[in-house]
């Protein structure tokens, strides 16, 4: 995945996004994908978790889950 350029195929993306990445992932920065994400996707919504880490669907699953319904219902 880190060899896969999805540049393009985000630029065509007409649908409601959620972005939502771990502020201090070590694995995969911030800088490096989800910004860089949400800048390719029209009108993306953007939740950057602060201090969280890598695998924020593990470590913060009651944040993703009220985050990810709010995103759902808006």
């Amino acid at each position: 995945m880190s060899e896969t350029d999805f540049r393009a195929d985000l630029a065509k993306f007409d649908i409601p996004t959620l972005v939502m990445h771990g502020e201090d992932d070590q694995i995969v920065p911030v800088r490096d994908s989800a910004h860089k994400t949400a800048q390719l996707v029209a009108n993306a919504k953007e939740i950057y978790c602060p201090g969280a880490p890598h695998g924020i669907t593990s470590t913060m699953q009651d944040q993703v889950n009220k985050d990810l319904l709010a995103f759902l219902k808006s």
